[in-house]
């Protein structure tokens, strides 16, 4: 006999926030097409590789906003008890390695016309690779791992780790002599260190990828919620 589960859907207002998010996303998406490769003026030294800036810094911005949502939701949840949060946490983790996956992508290939190699050991490239390994290690261990409680447990250890390296990478510039351009983004950012266009380029680039991962993030979450409760019949029928 299948248990008596009620299945939750998207309120109202949800389903509105989802198709606002997703029409501003691709609003944005098309006017950063169009800035990076038609508007913004190509920059006197690296050239048109240097476009790839555009799309490398907000994936870098969404890596490191993922991994916060991760320990924090982890941290709630163990506190609080409500899976909501665990479902925020798995979800976070599965998106922003996608995003930090590109963010490695497209370092790679910035690096070969400009430093000409596909990698180095560099302190802020290194930082960031352990934190994509944080990431792959989350998930690795909510999937095969110990399920339930204990398993959000240790899932939070991994996001707490994760959430310690991101303000290294970020620091990584400022900390050790380092290959990789100055910050230009954040508090430590050197003002003058962008053209306006190019400024304004890349700040339309952050909404617009800002915009995609709330989207990918909240679609992830509520498919996420709808395994969990699967799961539940599962176990009860089990």
């Amino acid at each position: 006999m299948i248990p008596d589960i009620e299945f939750r859907s998207y309120g109202r207002w949800t389903r509105y926030f989802q198709d606002f998010v997703l029409v501003g996303s691709a609003i944005f998406m098309i006017l950063t097409m169009y800035m990076v490769f038609l508007w913004v003026p190509t920059e006197s030294n690296l050239g048109v590789s240097q476009r790839i800036f555009y799309f490398h810094v907000p994936l870098a911005w969404i890596g490191m906003v993922s991994i916060i949502i991760v320990s924090v939701s982890s941290a709630i949840h163990l506190i609080t008890g409500r899976e909501k949060w665990d479902h925020l946490a798995y979800a976070g983790a599965e998106v922003g390695v996608v995003f930090f996956t590109l963010l490695l992508a497209t370092g790679v290939m910035w690096s070969k016309p400009v430093w000409g190699v596909w990698w180095t050991w560099d302190a802020k490239l290194t930082t960031t690779l352990i934190l994509w390994f944080i990431y792959v290690s989350y998930i690795m261990l909510r999937a095969y791992g110990p399920k339930g409680s204990q398993g959000a447990r240790y899932g939070a250890i991994i996001a707490l780790i994760g959430a310690i390296d991101m303000p290294i990478i970020y620091m990584a510039t400022v900390w050790w002599r380092t290959a990789h351009p100055e910050m230009n983004i954040g508090p430590l950012a050197e003002s003058d260190s962008l053209d306006s266009r190019m400024q304004i380029t890349l700040l339309i680039s952050l909404i617009s990828f800002t915009f995609l991962y709330v989207y990918v993030l909240i679609q992830r979450f509520y498919l996420r919620r709808s395994e969990g409760e699967v799961d539940e019949i599962y176990y009860k029928i089990g």
